[in-house]
């Protein structure tokens, strides 16, 4: 199957061959960007913050609810809210990819302590963050 009718199949016009391949393989950034671009597209939400965060708290908790009842949909609950994340990211100017990187070596050089109740602490005296 060529790579312009996988896409129409999957209903992502526009995507066509490196485009097609980065969207099944892509980074945050990329996913960022498609995300926004289908926002813009189907004319959702692309300016009001309050709201893009109630929706990205609703998808978090559709998510908890599929884990706690055992559904088969965690996986696209999860994804969905993944998505309102990214577009919320983009909505408010921040380049996820590079603070999810910048934030992922800065709790690499923490020291974490084990609490009772199985939560950890920061054992480090660096400022919150």
């Amino acid at each position: 199957m060529s790579v312009a009718k996988v896409a129409e199949k999957a209903r992502l016009p526009g995507l066509s061959g490196r485009r097609l391949v980065s969207y099944w393989n892509m980074d945050i950034r990329s996913s960022q960007e498609l995300v926004w671009e289908n926002k813009v597209g189907k004319g959702f939400n692309t300016t009001n913050v309050p709201l893009e965060f109630c929706l990205l708290q609703r998808a978090l908790a559709e998510a908890f609810d599929a884990w706690r009842q055992g559904r088969g949909d965690l996986a696209e609950e999860l994804a969905d809210a993944a998505i309102y994340l990214l577009g919320l990211a983009e909505m408010t100017g921040v380049q996820l990819q590079a603070e999810i990187e910048a934030k992922l070596a800065k709790n690499a050089a923490r020291v974490y302590q084990r609490l009772p109740h199985d939560t950890v602490a920061k054992t480090s005296n660096e400022s919150a963050g």
